[in-house]
This record gives C-alpha cells, sequence and structure tokens, in this order.
C-alpha cells in the first residue's frame, strides 16, 4: 500500500533525504521537473512536443523552482514555453534563483521562450496565445490553510485565476505540479481561489489532502512522480492508500480439502418486524455478500416469523429466532458476529444489544456492529458497552459517528481520519467511518484510506453489503483491522462493476458483482 502523507510528513522525508541521504535540492528539482516531463508527455500522447505551447506560472519557492526546470526540458524538446513569474526576482532564493537564472541564459538563444516578469505584463500576451497545456507551479505544498474558504492575497490570486481562466475559456488541460495551488495538502481545504486541475503530478509520495474536503474536486487525476526519496522516509507513515494487492492478501483462498466450517462461520443478528415496517431486506443482503465473498457458513439470526422469507431469498443461511440463549449457543461456534442490520431502533431492539454486548461468549468473539446496533450504542453508552468488547469494528456513515462520539458532522468531515482514530483509540475499537474515502482506524498503526468505488454506491442496503463482506473476510483469519479495509476495496470495486451494468445501482446488484471483483483481482495476479 503507498504512504499517503501530511505535508509535515513531506517536509520531513524531504530534507531527510537532503540531510541524512545527501541527496542535493539541485537533484531533487532536477528529478521532479524530469518526472514530470515524462508524465505530461504520456498524459497528452505526443512522440513529439514540437509545435507544442506551454505555460508555464511559477511562485517564489520550491513549486515554482520546479516549474523552471520543467520549463526548460520542454524547451529541450523543441515545445514553446510561456513563463509567467508571480513575484520580482529579486525574492528568488538559492536553487530557486539558480534555475531562473539559467533560463534566462536559454532566452538569449531560444525565440521558443518568453518570461514574463509579472502577471500584469504577460496577460496582454496569454490571453491572446492558444496553450496545448497549462502549469501551475505557485504554491506547492508550502500553503496552511486554517479553515476552508481563506482569501489569498496578490499576487498569488492572480496567477490561480490567469490559469482557471484559460482552462474554462480554451480546454487546454491544467496541471498542477505537487499539488493544486490554493489546496492544504493536510486537510485538503481549499483557499479563494484554488487551482482546479485536470491532473496532478505529485512528488514521491500521495498526500492527505488529495482525498479530503475540496481535494478530490481540486486534483484532477492523480500522478506520482519518483524523485529518488525512498519510502523507508515516509515512514511510519500516518495513512495508507488500500490497493488491490491488500485487498488480495486479506481473501484467504479455500483448501482443496476443506469443509464448510473451515472456511468462516458467520453469525447475523439482524432484520425486524413490526406492525408498521419490516427491515428483513438488510439481514438477506448482509448474509448474500457474506456468501458471495465465501463465507462458508451463514446463521441469521431474526423474528422467527421470517424465516420462510429468507430460506427463499437465502437458501444457504440457517434460520434462528432471538431467544438469547440460542444466540449465545450460536455465538460460541460463530467466528465473527454481525449485529445491527435492519435490527430496528425500538426499545426492545436496544435491550438486545445491551444483552448481547454484556454477554460473555458474545463479546469474546469478533464483533461487527453496524446501522442499528450503531443507534443502540449511542443510547445504552459506547465507553462502557465497548469496553468488554475484546475485539470490535464499528461500521458508521458521519451521521451516525456523530450521534456515537458527540461531534458535529461538519467537524467530523473536516477531519475523518484524526476524528476516527481518536475513537478507536479512546475505546479500544476499529472504526471504519463511511465516506470518500472511507477511513479504517485502530488502535495503533497508521489508518486506511480507501477509495474505490462511486456514488454508485449512495444506495439503500450499500451498508449492510459492505458488513456481510466484512464478516466474511473477517471470519476466514482476516484481522477485524485488515477485513475492514480489504472488504471496502472489494465493495467499491463490486460497486464500479454494477455502475457499468447499469446507471442506477442497487445493493442487489453490488452482490451480484462481488464474486466478479474478487476473480478479476486474482486474474490480474496472474
Amino acid at each position: 500500500m503507498l504512504p499517503v502523507v501530511t505535508a509535515q510528513e513531506m517536509q520531513m522525508a524531504d530534507r531527510a533525504a537532503i540531510e541524512e541521504l545527501h541527496i542535493g535540492e539541485t537533484r531533487l528539482m532536477e528529478l521532479a521537473g524530469r518526472e514530470c516531463l515524462r508524465i505530461i508527455r504520456e498524459s497528452l500522447q505526443k512522440e513529439s512536443l514540437a509545435a507544442t505551447s506551454f505555460l508555464v506560472v511559477c511562485g517564489k519557492g520550491n513549486n515554482g523552482g520546479d516549474g523552471f526546470v520543467l520549463a526548460r526540458h520542454l524547451l529541450n524538446l523543441e515545445a514553446s514555453v510561456d513563463l509567467v513569474l508571480l513575484y520580482p526576482e529579486s525574492l528568488l532564493q538559492g536553487v530557486n534563483q539558480e534555475g531562473l537564472a539559467i533560463l534566462e541564459a536559454y532566452s538569449e538563444h531560444e525565440a521558443e521562450l518568453r518570461i514574463f516578469i509579472s502577471h500584469d505584463e504577460a496577460l496582454p500576451f496569454v490571453a491572446e496565445t492558444r496553450y496545448d497545456a497549462l502549469i501551475d507551479a505557485i504554491t506547492g505544498t508550502g500553503l496552511r490553510l486554517s479553515k476552508p474558504g481563506m482569501a489569498l492575497a496578490s499576487p498569488l490570486t492572480e496567477g490561480i485565476e490567469l490559469l482557471n481562466t484559460l482552462r474554462d475559456r480554451t480546454g487546454a488541460p491544467l496541471i498542477a505540479i505537487d499539488l493544486p495551488s490554493g489546496l492544504d495538502a493536510t486537510t485538503g481545504f481549499s483557499a479563494t481561489p484554488s487551482i482546479l486541475a485536470d491532473m496532478t503530478i505529485t512528488m514521491a509520495f500521495l498526500k492527505r489532502g488529495f482525498y479530503l474536503n475540496k481535494g478530490p474536486e481540486c486534483c484532477g487525476e492523480l500522478h506520482v512522480a519518483e524523485i529518488s526519496i525512498p519510502r523507508f522516509l515516509a515512514e511510519p507513515s500516518s495513512c495508507l492508500l488500500v490497493d488491490q494487492e491488500f485487498a488480495a492478501e486479506q481473501f484467504i483462498l479455500r483448501e482443496p480439502s476443506s469443509a464448510k466450517q473451515r472456511n468462516g462461520k458467520i453469525l447475523i443478528i439482524a432484520g425486524s418486524q413490526s406492525s408498521e415496517s419490516s427491515m428483513v431486506g438488510a439481514a438477506i443482503l448482509s448474509a448474500k455478500a457474506a456468501l458471495k465473498t465465501g463465507a462458508g457458513y451463514v446463521c441469521i439470526s431474526l423474528p422467527i416469523s421470517l424465516a420462510a422469507i429468507v430460506h427463499i431469498a437465502v437458501p444457504e443461511a440457517v434460520v434462528i429466532g432471538r431467544d438469547l440463549s440460542t444466540i449465545a449457543e450460536k455465538a460460541s461456534w460463530a467466528d465473527t458476529i454481525l449485529i445491527g442490520c435492519g435490527l430496528g431502533r425500538d426499545q426492545s431492539a436496544i435491550d438486545l444489544v445491551r444483552e448481547l454486548l454484556a454477554n460473555s461468549i458474545v463479546n469474546s468473539t469478533k464483533l461487527i456492529l453496524d446501522a442499528d446496533a450503531l443507534y443502540a450504542l449511542s443510547v445504552i453508552g459506547t465507553a462502557d458497552a465497548l469496553s468488554q468488547c475484546r475485539a470490535v469494528l464499528l461500521t458508521p456513515h458521519y451521521g451516525e459517528f456523530s450521534r456515537l462520539c458527540n461531534m458535529p458532522i461538519e467537524m467530523i468531515a473536516a477531519d475523518p481520519i484524526e476524528s476516527a482514530r481518536s475513537f478507536a483509540a479512546l475505546h479500544g475499537a476499529t472504526v471504519l467511518l463511511k465516506g470518500a474515502p472511507t477511513v479504517i482506524a485502530g488502535t495503533e498503526g497508521p489508518a486506511l484510506l480507501n477509495t474505490s468505488g462511486t456514488e454508485a454506491l449512495a444506495t439503500a442496503g450499500s451498508g449492510d453489503v459492505l458488513s456481510g463482506m466484512i464478516a466474511a473476510l473477517a471470519a476466514k483469519r482476516a484481522s477485524l483491522f485488515n477485513a475492514a479495509g480489504a472488504a471496502a476495496w472489494f465493495h467499491g470495486r463490486a460497486g464500479d462493476l454494477a455502475s457499468d451494468i447499469a446507471s442506477l445501482v442497487s445493493s442487489g446488484m453490488v452482490v451480484d458483482t462481488i464474486q466478479q471483483a474478487i476473480e478479476e483481482i486474482f486474474e490480474r495476479q496472474e
């Protein structure tokens, strides 16, 4: 899995590369420029850059220095370059001053290079020029925003607005170097204005801000430039990005001679029925998802009057009622217990969750609490209820998490990673916080970010499917933390496949594509 770093972690890795590994700043900048050139050429799908035109807008820091190097390499490949300096040359220091000096020497020989020493000087010329690509090299990772929407000062505002305006008016792709200017690398907060890039080429490691708040909107397509900063300088990273390799590692294949009891036994306590409503569908979806993800044996505890419906929908599942002694007997048999999908929110459901979490057989088994079990948890008291659990995973969306931790949704959304990590550490639990991205946090170590899937998964029952998938992987010996990360990836991929089939995606369609997502990943490895 790739590390996802904060601005501070990136600065520390950058400094360590220079001071400990003796990789000079000039060398790092040269590598950055060359890698950007390679990625841009591939993106534009041009064998030759002759007769192509680029606008490069540079700030005064190292991001501007990367822009100077990129401009030089573009010129070496016979492209034409207009370079706009937003700050006076006197404010450039060290390696950046050197980079500009090289370009100024080039200008004596290169008819294809124009250097403008301010936004105002450049405006009459660039407004009349058609560019093949626009390059943002203004702020990079150095920008810090204490809140979203902060106003930027001149000349940053003028530089960003120039690039955004040209992108909108001409359709030329806007490429951000390292980070879209105006975006905070850690929080994903965006300033006013901020670059709206079509592509971001980031240096060495992915940044946390790419995935939070306005990050996805500002970044466009993401590429990582390898600039000789080794991964061990970013370790331990506070976040890792879930990928298909990690997901595959958590999916334990069946042994040829294995029996159903050896492939994961799951007890699902879900579903409800009253005179006003029925939520048996949630139990069916979670059970189907668990079976599709490879569980060997699934037992569902629900009101026994619903047994016939479940047997028709999921004939593989065993059904038991809601008698606590019967549930406890099955709990002693189960590898993983899932509680909550469609359980209901009346007093009897809350009392059931309280009794289950206090039961020594239940709370000593791997537990997954979802949906209505999370509501019950917020009523009976999170700290006391969870203190008795040996290994427990909570799977809230933002609204459910807000009830559990008594934080406004807006505050959680501003920093979902630290919100989940703090809660997990406080309660000794694992948390899967659903959203874009989905955050998986344990009691220690890095958090996981999952970005697979699309808005097509925002459909009723999607969470029930995810919980069933997690239960299956956990029952097959993955830790709850790893099972949550891998299931989130498979769930997202299944959603992608379902959305390829139809524009409107149902949770049932997602269940139907789970096996396809799993088979696909192993086919890739072969």
